[in-house]
């Protein structure tokens, strides 16, 4: 059994732990979701989480197993216009594959709209992990054909591809 609800600052050495595993390093290469052949940096930071956790327009959700681990979470963004921004979504490699991203995308829906009045949620993706692209895709998101440079990293050859979601 999964629980879901907001990140507080006790999770943060826990939180911190989820992503790095899932995005970067060999821990992640046991999932399919991972930037691990792409950028070798740490994904975040205690301040970048901390920070998020706090915000008044931010939402970090996770996925709390039975056992306390946390398992998934992901950001949400308040933007004008009734958007919201949704980043950082991961679920542990060990149990990916199991349905736990699509929950995860539909409690992004739930709090995107409750929390912060959006009606479409926007995300980016890198370019070259197109097998991503065509998940978010499955789950309603459509490509609004605008790309952003890679945030932070001037040295990379590859972009964002900009995805929305309407909510209804």
């Amino acid at each position: 059994m999964t629980d879901f609800r907001l990140a507080t600052e006790a999770d943060l050495p826990a939180l911190r732990r989820l992503v790095e595993r899932a995005y970067r390093g060999d821990t992640a290469r046991q999932g399919w979701t991972h930037e691990a052949d792409l950028l070798d940096d740490e994904r975040t930071s205690d301040a970048e989480l901390a920070a998020a956790i706090a915000a008044p327009d931010r939402r970090v959700i996770v996925a709390q197993a039975g056992d306390g681990a946390l398992v998934g979470t992901v950001t949400l963004v308040g933007l004008p216009n009734g958007k919201a921004y949704l980043g950082m979504l991961c679920v542990d490699p060990d149990v990916q594959a199991a349905g736990l991203g699509r929950a995860l995308l539909a409690q992004c829906d739930a709090v995107a709209q409750a929390d912060l009045g959006a009606t479409a949620i926007e995300m980016t993706v890198i370019d070259r992990r197109p097998e991503l692209i065509a998940w978010y895709e499955r789950r309603g998101y459509v490509r609004t054909g605008e790309t952003r440079p890679f945030p932070g990293a001037a040295s990379v050859d590859f972009a964002m591809v900009v995805l929305e979601h309407a909510l209804s």
